[in-house]
């Protein structure tokens, strides 16, 4: 009895042994977990810049308070622009059970930047400052990795050579540019990747922040490093599909959630906004006109969102028209605020896509004809103003440079940022091919290779080349004024 007394007293005393070892164990775990200064919280800093050129720093990050913000050395407050939150299932462009909630389990905060700042840093990472007067402007568009169940084409996510994006920000990053520009659709992963498919196995997919990271922040990551950027909307970022991030993460405006894309209630809200410029400084031309003075031209860029209008004239009814005809009507005061504008949308107003006809031969589609038709309202001719003297978007996943024997500005199109791609149209138009009744075809280029746009001034005129994935020079052009001629 003395023996079998011992022994469960010894056993209890290894048992409470174990217990205390395990509580002091985890304790330490826990600790470590929470002071381990490997552990970095922060999973993208940035710069955005929006309304008048205003820029903003940008922070998104696992932690549950905003990083520390320094402007000049000196440390200021960063402001939280949306917690993390998961809202309720919203209808989407999906059905139900290829759906789910858009989790964002991350703290997303900001901070207006001085224009005169010298430098700033979000939790000691340097920023990329804007810079009055950009001379080398990227361009980039249509970058996300399509996985999408309702055309039955799920790119391969996993393979480089199949979703080139990584490889183009990196490239593209070497170029050094002084601003960014992305034209729209960042997010492309809709649905899950299905079994069979083996190149997008384990990818997230949906509307969320793992969505987002993998399709998006993970891979811009050296190009958000090295400039600040504009945003444009493209229309898978309408709040039916990845709206909900667009406002979180992206839009220059202040986040509200009467616009947020949460709650469908309110999606005419969420899914229009009014357009904006961003001023560039005007630059000293080599021109010497009669008068003898060199000549200098104001420059901007005049941001519109189309991402929530289809490819279809829209009624007068319909209450979308009457918003789109009051922006455009606001698009063309802003155009009078510089001498050279450059219009940027997701859309291309004079460009071309490119269908496959019942012959099996490829079909120039002309430019958007809803936009088309809202936009002769005003100008029934040009359908820009008079002070537009090109215009630049995505969506159809080529780069196109297209100018105009007619008064209609240059048309680039740079869709090619490493989503499926299109198909590339003949270079030679065959007689008559027009995007536009009113617009004659003067130069066209295409090029299906994965790539970006770059931009430089030179004066009062732009350098435009076609750079691709791999850093191999496409196509070189030159805009002065309204008209692009390409070598």
């Amino acid at each position: 009895m003395k023996l079998r007394t011992h022994r469960l007293l010894n056993v209890s005393s290894q048992i409470l042994s174990a217990l205390s070892l395990a509580a002091c164990s985890f304790t330490a775990q826990r600790l470590t977990t929470t002071v381990n200064p490997t552990v970095d919280p922060i999973e993208a800093a940035w710069v955005v810049i929006g309304e008048g050129g205003q820029a903003s720093a940008r922070a998104i990050t696992r932690d549950t308070i905003c990083p520390e913000f320094r402007q000049d050395g000196i440390r200021e407050t960063m402001q939280v622009r949306v917690a993390a939150s998961t809202p309720a299932l919203r209808p989407t462009v999906s059905t139900p059970e290829l759906s789910k909630p858009s989790a964002f389990p991350v703290l997303v905060c900001e901070a207006s930047l001085r224009a005169d700042a010298k430098s700033a840093q979000i939790a000691g990472r340097a920023l990329a400052l804007p810079k009055a007067n950009p001379q080398k402007i990227l361009i980039i568009g249509d970058t996300g990795c399509r996985l999408q169940q309702n055309s039955s084409y799920y790119q391969g996510c996993n393979d480089a050579t199949k979703w080139g994006f990584p490889m183009l920000a990196k490239t593209a990053a070497s170029f050094h540019p002084d601003l960014v520009i992305h034209v729209g659709d960042y997010h492309y992963r809709e649905n899950a990747c299905p079994p069979d498919q083996a190149l997008c196995q384990n990818s997230p997919w949906g509307y969320g922040w793992d969505t987002w990271q993998a399709d998006f922040f993970a891979p811009a990551a050296p190009l958000l490093q090295v400039a600040p950027w504009v945003m444009v909307r493209g229309n898978h970022e309408s709040c039916s599909r990845a709206g909900q991030g667009w406002w979180r993460f992206l839009d220059p405006r202040p986040f509200l959630q009467e616009r947020s894309c949460d709650d469908p209630t309110f999606d005419m809200a969420g899914d229009f906004s009014a357009p904006y410029a961003v001023p560039l400084q005007p630059a000293s031309s080599s021109f010497i006109p009669i008068h003898g003075a060199p000549q200098t031209l104001n420059a901007q860029l005049i941001i519109f969102d189309s991402s929530k209008i289809a490819n279809k004239v829209l009624a007068k009814t319909d209450p979308a028209y009457a918003i789109y005809t009051r922006q455009l009507a606001g698009v063309d005061q802003l155009a009078q605020n510089a001498d050279f504008s450059l219009f940027l949308n997701h859309h291309p107003i004079l460009g071309f896509a490119s269908v496959r006809g019942k012959q099996g031969t490829l079909e120039f589609r002309p430019g958007h004809v809803a936009l088309q038709a809202l936009m002769q309202n005003s100008h029934p001719e040009r359908l820009f103003p008079a002070k537009v003297q090109a215009t630049i978007a995505g969506h159809v996943h080529l780069f196109e440079a297209i100018s105009f024997a007619s008064d209609h500005p240059t048309q680039f199109v740079s869709g090619n940022g490493g989503s499926s791609l299109d198909l590339a149209l003949p270079n030679q138009l065959p007689q008559g091919t027009t995007p536009f009744e009113q617009a004659r075809v003067a130069q066209f280029f295409n090029s299906d290779e994965v790539g970006f746009m770059l931009m430089e001034r030179i004066g009062d005129a732009w350098k435009v080349e076609a750079w691709n994935q791999y850093g191999k020079l496409l196509k070189r052009c030159r805009l002065q004024g309204q008209v692009t001629t390409c070598e």
